[in-house]
């Protein structure tokens, strides 16, 4: 399965916030409330995670991303 999201700050961050809650079991990410209910791992940034796009924030980001989520959504991911 894929996750789809945007963040406005620094990728490597956001990432972190993500590790941190799903290493407490925090359920403020929907990402880690994901892999917690799914009982899935973690792993690094880099072997789990890939930038589709980079832009500034507004409607563009917002539409790409309503785009990517679709896209998984019609393959059943």
């Amino acid at each position: 399965m894929k996750y789809v999201g945007q963040t406005g700050g620094p990728f490597r961050i956001r990432f972190r916030e993500h590790l941190r809650d799903f290493k407490y079991g925090n359920r403020k990410s929907k990402f880690a409330t994901h892999l917690l209910d799914n009982r899935h791992a973690i792993d690094q940034v880099e072997n789990i995670m890939e930038t589709m796009y980079v832009t500034n924030k507004g409607k563009l980001i917002d539409t790409l991303e309503r785009f990517y989520v679709y896209r998984e959504t019609k393959i059943n991911n």
